[in-house]
């Protein structure tokens, strides 16, 4: 029987990897949000099925940047009909429905999340988003990439600005490690790749007297005072903060 040890041991060596394999590509996505900062523009964040999961983990979560506006629609989520999501994932045309009613513009940025990066959603979001100007962060995994069915005339590795490969292996379960079944790391080392970024853009930030606009929790003392300002700033241009 294998211990929980080894999952752990096992986990934090898929995140040691990422983080390794990621580096620069980390120092590129955190540049490009500073830009983002600077010119007082929203970061753009995307995805669909599972990886709506980092999505909200970039949205309105303490310690998270507020200049974030979620890109969603609600048959995408599975808790609004499993089936259905996948069907609305692969269907083509959505992303320019959901870029219709907002798209992010040439100072703004798209991080998209995406595992399998194949679908028509998630690669349609992304070119779309670049022909307005926009640069695109794509979190997803090579490997998946390369073994999934095509679904689109490219993929999410191919219309990223910047690239970061979580390096999850096709069918994204980990446990048993000689054939995997369960324990799925794509939902962990998206938000790790997430927080690695953020980390970086609040170090750069403070190095270059740059104020980084950050969540506070709202369940700690004076947390609900100190986020009033960035409500007020950022709630109409995000209704979603509303």
């Amino acid at each position: 029987m294998v211990s929980a040890t080894d999952l752990v041991k096992n986990t934090s060596e898929k995140l040691a990897a990422a983080a390794e394999a990621n580096a620069a590509q980390v120092s590129a996505a955190a540049d490009l949000l500073l830009g983002v900062i600077r010119a007082d523009a929203l970061v753009f964040t995307a995805g669909a099925g599972h990886s709506l999961a980092a999505v909200a983990e970039t949205f309105y979560r303490a310690g998270g940047l507020a200049c974030v506006y979620p890109l969603y629609h609600p048959e995408l989520l599975p808790l609004h009909g499993a089936q259905h999501s996948t069907q609305t994932e692969r269907r083509s045309g959505l992303a320019e429905e959901v870029l219709a009613e907002r798209a992010p513009g040439p100072q703004d940025v798209l991080v998209v999340f995406s595992t399998s990066g194949v679908n028509p959603y998630p690669v349609e979001l992304a070119a779309g988003a670049r022909r307005r100007g926009a640069s695109v962060i794509a979190v997803t995994s090579r490997a998946c990439v390369a073994a999934a069915p095509r679904r689109s005339a490219t993929t999410l590795a191919e219309e990223g600005t910047v690239v970061l490969d979580s390096l999850v292996i096709p069918g994204d379960a980990s446990h048993p490690a000689e054939a995997p079944r369960t324990a799925p790391l794509s939902t962990v080392v998206n938000a790790f790749l997430w927080n690695l970024i953020l980390a970086e853009v609040l170090d750069r930030g403070a190095i270059e007297g740059l104020a980084v606009p950050l969540w506070r929790s709202s369940n700690v003392e004076g947390g609900d005072e100190a986020n009033v300002a960035l409500l007020a700033k950022y709630g109409p241009r995000v209704p979603a903060l509303r």
